[in-house]
């Protein structure tokens, strides 16, 4: 039996900013603002909203950076100094080597796996969608080693090799239907972060940080996970979490050489800011876990 110690972080709580109800507007607007549309007579109502909503989405996201500013700040601002801090995350960031996936992997039942999935699903922003909108205008270097990234999210252009629907496929074969209401906040407030990053342009740094971390750090999950669901019966299906506990190895290797360390060796004052989005977006990541022991282990919860 693994401990089950719950402890916080803090983190996001001050502002409102941890609540249901702040989480579920962003994410209502984000999903609303990123779906593909049509002219509306409303376009001026709707540019209204947007700045409103930009403005409280700037307050949140600067609220995560004033939290790991000092951390990030102490960062080598050296290429290869970089890269060896960052590739540390990998064992000393927050919400690594979190017992809640081992646990997932050898004891949870399989309404708990499945609650834990709803979750995943319902907070998933879309790497594939991620990583194109970080690449705009980036240098060439890094600009190639997205383009990579990105052509083996979309299965080299086959649909059967993509990996947002195989993440479809698991959601519908386990009759997943995860709404905004029935996502804890800590879920939402990850995809929310990640999609203020990836379409805000002075987080461009942030954004390569953020999904470097997801890249460096998702494999160990990624194993538990699948280990866990081929214990529980589930068969083909688990294949995306079998595929990134491998794929994103390599992801990873590339992108810390191709990316970030060209980038801070041409500009050294960026690697504080990757570094702010690498540490925010493992913190969205603890927060989760977290969340997810406290309901997972609760004598007598109810998962379903």
């Amino acid at each position: 039996m693994y401990l089950r110690e719950v402890s916080s972080t803090g983190l996001f709580e001050n502002n409102g900013f941890g609540s249901d109800a702040f989480q579920q507007r962003l994410s209502r607007w984000n999903h609303e603002r990123l779906a593909v549309a049509k002219p509306s007579a409303h376009w001026e109502a709707d540019i209204d909203e947007d700045h409103a909503m930009r403005r409280l989405e700037a307050r949140f996201i600067e609220a995560g950076r004033a939290e790991v500013a000092d951390q990030a700040a102490a960062v080598p601002a050296d290429g290869r100094g970089f890269v060896a801090w960052f590739e540390s995350l990998k064992h000393e960031g927050p919400g690594q080597n979190d017992p809640l996936f081992p646990w997932l992997a050898e004891e949870a039942s399989f309404a708990d796996m499945r609650w834990f999935l709803l979750q995943e699903v319902a907070g998933e922003a879309g790497f594939d969608d991620l990583v194109a909108l970080t690449q705009v205008k980036m240098p060439t270097r890094a600009k190639l080693e997205l383009a990579r990234n990105y052509w083996d999210e979309m299965g080299h252009g086959g649909e059967p090799g993509m990996h947002g629907p195989m993440l479809d496929q698991l959601a519908r074969a386990l009759d997943l239907k995860p709404t905004i209401e029935g996502t804890v906040a800590p879920s939402l407030a990850l995809g929310n972060t990640l999609v203020a990053f990836a379409t805000t342009r002075r987080y461009a740094y942030h954004a390569i940080g953020a999904l470097g971390a997801v890249e460096l750090t998702a494999p160990w999950r990624a194993a538990l996970v699948a280990a866990g669901l081929k214990r529980l019966g589930v068969g083909k299906e688990r294949r995306y979490f079998a595929l990134h506990a491998t794929l994103d190895v390599k992801h990873s290797e590339a992108w810390n050489t191709e990316v970030i360390q060209p980038l801070v060796e041409a500009d050294p004052d960026c690697a504080r800011f990757i570094a702010e989005g690498a540490l925010m977006r493992l913190a969205c990541g603890a927060r989760c876990f977290e969340a997810y022991r406290q309901k997972l282990w609760t004598p007598m919860a109810a998962v379903g």
